[in-house]
């Protein structure tokens, strides 16, 4: 079986993505039910200014009360992100439904990774120390 393998947007022009690889897992809380698309994880933030001309900034990854601290690493080969569609064969004339040895599965290329976000060092946690008030003592006058 043949799949082709086709991009649209030519090969300057293909959308840039990133890899975010975490250790560990990710767990939604147990009364989440659905689907996870669309589902907010948490932030992610470049540490460097955008002005460097660095390879590897640092970025932050805030999920709940933890804060991981990772780099841009660049990929020894990209990955592409693909698409799968289905094509109707060109044997068909008319209306009629395709038989399905006629269906034919197309890529389409819709983004290419060339770098990856790594975080491989544990969280630190984010929980703040409470304010305690300070209490003065009253020192008795001397006579």
């Amino acid at each position: 079986m043949e799949i082709r393998v086709r991009c649209g947007c030519g090969e300057s022009s293909c959308p840039e993505w990133a890899v975010v690889e975490l250790q560990g897992v990710v767990q939604p809380q147990a009364s989440f039910v659905g689907d996870i698309r669309g589902l907010h994880i948490g932030r992610l933030c470049s540490a460097s200014s955008p002005s460097s001309s660095s390879s590897k900034g640092g970025y932050t990854f805030t999920v709940g009360y933890h804060e991981l601290v990772g780099t841009k690493v660049t990929l020894k080969k990209p990955l592409l992100v693909l698409r799968k569609k289905k094509v109707s064969g060109g044997g068909g004339g008319g209306d009629e439904e395709p038989p399905a040895a006629e269906v034919e599965q197309e890529l389409e290329v819709i983004g290419v990774i060339r770098h990856k976000i790594l975080f491989k060092d544990r969280p630190k946690a984010l929980i703040s120390k409470p304010v305690t008030k300070e209490k003065k003592t009253v020192q008795p006058a001397a006579n």
